[in-house]
């Protein structure tokens, strides 16, 4: 069989992707989430990409780690309970019948399958790199317009975040999260209420990658 080493961008431009993740994002908006869209997809797979690159992993890891990133939340078509599974199964899916090698489908399967918090674990460099760049992601345009922020606590801290970066540091072994909050929307404590258990998993994705994950918010470091 002959197999094709499909670029990033190949798979950025393919209908049928493009047709899920604006499918899962509408799920997710008729449910109350945050935006989940080619937005995110985008940033996830770029800023997974970036990681692996500034660590000088091979350029063909780095290329699987932005497919992941982009694939990630697809599974959010059949629901978000469980997305991060029945999105690697829909990726394997979609990989296999583009003719992907196995070996690459595997890698980029069990980095989504890994994402998601409640069954999260960084398994490889790539799944490492997806939760990093997944769990960054806080942002005010990720509020849906509709959104009534004193009803819900995830969308009142991802209003209140004004600037957010994720740096990596080869040389001192370190992966900065550094987030502005404005405190007068969202004190502090709440972001911690809700994404506690997600930077303890950047923490661990950092270890896999040899580095120290290290979160500062408003000049304070938390972690």
């Amino acid at each position: 069989m002959d197999y094709q080493r499909l670029t990033a961008e190949e798979i950025f431009a393919n209908r049928e992707v493009l047709c899920y993740i604006e499918q899962g994002n509408d799920c997710l908006e008729a449910i109350g989430f945050t935006e989940h869209g080619l937005a995110h997809a985008k940033r996830s797979g770029d800023t997974a990409r970036h990681i692996l690159t500034s660590l000088n992993y091979p350029a063909r890891t780095c290329e699987l780690a932005a497919i992941a990133g982009y694939l990630h939340d697809i599974g959010n078509t059949v629901n978000r309970a469980d997305h991060a599974h029945s999105g690697a199964l829909m990726a394997f899916t979609l990989l296999n019948k583009l003719s992907m090698p196995p070996e690459e489908i595997g890698l980029i399967c069990s980095a989504i399958g890994h994402h998601d918090e409640k069954t999260a674990y960084p398994v490889n460099p790539v799944a490492a790199a997806l939760i990093l760049s997944d769990k960054s992601d806080v942002r005010r345009t990720r509020v849906r317009k509709n959104a009534v922020l004193t009803a819900d606590i995830h969308d009142r801290v991802n209003y209140a975040v004004e600037n957010t970066r994720l740096e990596i540091d080869r040389e001192k072994k370190v992966c900065l999260f550094n987030i502005t909050i404005a405190t007068e929307i969202c004190p502090v404590m709440e972001y911690f209420e809700i994404f506690l258990d997600r930077m303890v998993l950047c923490r661990k994705a950092a270890q896999v990658l040899g580095l120290q994950f290290e979160l500062v918010i408003n000049n304070t470091r938390l972690l």
